[in-house]
């Protein structure tokens, strides 16, 4: 989820240049260009404002983090990035020291004065106290919040109560920098996996004097470390990178690649190689599955993730499809770590209100779980392009258990009956629908993008909920404007993707934890049973302690019901002949830093 920056401009580019380049000037591209297609558009390219995946993936290729994880190694393993080498951690994982390694630098921009400028440490702990500035609007705060940074907090809420501008350059106990390229974090509690914070996207490195040139128009000047930097951008429709004349020399490594045939294949491709391997990358916004499907077989695209309506036809069985293998197509193939949901906003006085932890609102929700049926999601809108969930955590995290089963877990019309029968939720009227216990009108209101999948998922809800009598109104609004209403409470039940960003089901479990409300958790759930346990197994080190403490975590949020888990998605990449490359990973967004193709004729 993001937050976008609110701009009427329609169009906004990166430089000089301003318009997309007109069929004369196509002599002067380069000719390795990576051609992208994507089904959400961006919000923007700050770091601590955007979490859509589209915007992620842009800034993955700008913004860099002082760690990452290694593209190949399979179960996820730390690296370095900018930094010199893994943070020192104390033994009681309450302090940490950050090295950055000299010689990286920015890419060019005006804001520098025509001087070239080099990462440093201070710009990591600039970047952190951003997200405690009033003053930037970021749904991520909690992240760090919750690992109780010393210090940080309090200098937040004095600006709040004294309504001044946030002090940067007040020194706290919990963030300081130590000398021009270490820094050091101290934390009030025991943090074993503090670490996986410096990985991402919300580490990503910003200069301040770019922050401080360019105000309320950064989502529009983007200015990192990175491999490539913003060349073009029309908004909900292209944006174009291209090579970062700034960047240092990256040979690729890996500590090792995973067992898997494409990771083996992709260690010995890549040995030796530096990024980027292209010159530009052109991404276009193409929402609707069916256009950006035909407009790959066209080849009009390099790279596309396979639209789940089309997944029985791309991969038949799992294998490529003997039409694609044809033209020489190549597929890459996995379960993602992500999981598809339903959320109930449990200050919305139907589904939650002052009464949403009673037995009344609990008996509505589980309801509603029940009268929905996961399997027919898969099989029916996704095409078999996912796996039916169980709890909210995801494959590839810690935590996840894929033998796990919840009575949740399986539809039954019968039980979700009997439950609203049970609770007063009856037909009083004869219309045909239930009405509440007290006799006012029960309608269900939903949200939903405004793509065929959706309309057909909405299809499939109207019909669940007509046969357990429950009415269900939809909406439907484009991603950005469903996600400022989310976080201003203002949706029912909203459903959509969570991506992963650790190994670590800490993330899901923190979405029904009650202090990030309105941040992460858009349910707005609180429940001081749940919030303890949640807290408790933060502080452990991975092992059965831990692991328990997280099932038990998942079965209060099964048994409250403030979300509803759906399916995890099975991600397939196509790409067109001459392609080599990105290997999907888990968690890494940079996909197209070690990429490669073929020289286009000239």
């Amino acid at each position: 989820m993001a937050i976008p920056l609110v701009d009427r401009r329609e169009f906004i580019a990166a430089g000089t240049a301003g318009l997309l380049l007109p069929a004369s000037a196509r002599a002067s591209v380069p000719k390795k260009t990576l051609r992208v297609v994507q089904h959400i558009g961006e919000f923007g390219f700050d770091p601590p404002r955007v979490s859509d995946q589209t915007s992620l993936r842009i800034n993955a290729h700008i913004f860099e983090a002082p760690l990452t994880y290694d593209p190949l190694a399979r179960p996820a393993v730390l690296v370095p990035l900018t930094a010199a080498r893994l943070p020192e951690a104390s033994a009681d994982f309450r302090h940490f020291i950050v090295s950055i390694r000299p010689g990286i630098f920015f890419a060019d921009d005006p804001a520098f004065k025509g001087q070239a400028r080099e990462l440093v440490a201070a710009d990591y702990v600039y970047c952190i106290k951003r997200y405690y500035d009033p003053a930037t609007i970021t749904e991520h705060l909690y992240l760090f919040e919750n690992e109780k940074i010393l210090g940080l907090s309090e200098l937040r809420a004095q600006a709040l109560k004294d309504k001044t501008p946030f002090p940067y350059d007040t020194e706290v106990t919990g963030l300081r920098v130590l000398d021009r390229y270490r820094f050091e974090v101290r934390l009030a509690e025991s943090s074993p996996r503090f670490t996986t914070l410096f990985a991402g996207g919300v580490c990503g490195a910003v200069a301040r004097e770019v922050v401080q040139a360019y105000g309320s128009d950064l989502m529009a000047h983007p200015v990192g470390t990175g491999p490539f930097r913003l060349a073009q951008w029309r908004r909900g429709s292209q944006i174009v990178l291209e090579k970062n004349p700034r960047f240092r020399e990256q040979v690729f490594h890996t500590v090792g690649a995973g067992p898997q045939a494409h990771l083996q294949a992709a260690a010995q491709r890549l040995a030796g190689t530096r990024a980027p391997r292209v010159d530009r990358i052109e991404m276009q916004i193409v929402e609707e599955s069916q256009p950006r499907w035909l407009a790959f077989l066209r080849g009009e695209f390099d790279v596309m993730t396979v639209p789940p309506d089309f997944g029985q036809l791309a991969m038949p069985g799992g294998e490529l499809a003997p039409f694609l293998q044809r033209d020489r197509v190549h597929a890459e193939r996995g379960l993602a770590a992500a999981i598809s949901h339903s959320f109930f906003n449990f200050d919305d006085p139907l589904v939650g209100g002052p009464n949403a932890y009673g037995p009344e609102k609990v008996a509505l929700r589980r309801a509603i779980a029940l009268a929905n049926d996961n399997q027919a999601i898969v099989r029916g809108v996704i095409r078999d392009q996912g796996l039916q969930a169980q709890s909210i955590i995801p494959p590839h995290c810690y935590g996840f258990d894929p033998g796990f089963r919840s009575e949740m877990g399986t539809p039954s019309v019968a039980r979700a009956r009997a439950l609203l029968d049970l609770h007063g939720y009856t037909d009083r009227n004869g219309d045909g629908w239930r009405e509440l216990p007290d006799g006012q009108p029960l309608v269900l209101r939903m949200a939903f993008p405004p793509d065929q999948r959706s309309r057909a998922l909405s299809e499939l809800w109207f019909k669940q909920m007509k046969a357990v009598g429950l009415k269900v109104d939809f909406e439907f609004a484009k991603f950005g404007e469903l996600i400022k209403r989310s976080l201003s409470g203002q949706l029912m039940i909203w459903s959509f993707i969570w991506n992963a960003a650790s190994p670590d089901g800490d993330f899901f479990l923190g979405l029904t934890y009650g202090p990030n409300a309105g941040q992460s958790s858009d349910s707005r759930f609180k429940l001081p049973a749940f919030d303890r346990l949640y807290e408790r197994q933060r502080l452990l080190p991975d092992g059965p302690e831990r692991l328990a403490l997280m099932r038990q975590a998942q079965r209060l949020q099964l048994a409250y019901m403030p979300l509803i888990p759906h399916y995890h998605p099975i991600d397939t990449e196509l790409l067109q002949p001459g392609v080599h490359g990105p290997v999907r990973h888990p968690f890494n967004n940079d996909w197209y830093r070690w990429a490669d193709i073929d020289p286009a004729p000239a």
